[in-house]
């Protein structure tokens, strides 16, 4: 009965460790943000490239509110 009790024990703390092992989420994670930073990069440069948007706040009296 003693060593029936010492393997059930045993086979507790194996499957803990196996269920608590790195499942990739931690690399999946990595490369998702990897891929973000790229993306943020490549928008940035992109809209660095184009013309500035030149927007004139300031009315006269000929500007009519649309």
């Amino acid at each position: 009965m003693k060593l029936v009790k010492i393997s059930a024990f045993a086979a507790a703390l194996v499957m803990s460790s196996l269920a608590m092992a790195e499942g990739g989420g931690d690399r999946t994670f990595e490369k998702m943000m990897t891929a973000n930073d790229r993306s943020v990069e490549l928008f940035v440069a992109r809209e660095q490239a184009r013309d500035p948007v030149v927007v004139n706040d300031k009315k006269d009296d000929k500007t009519q509110d649309l």
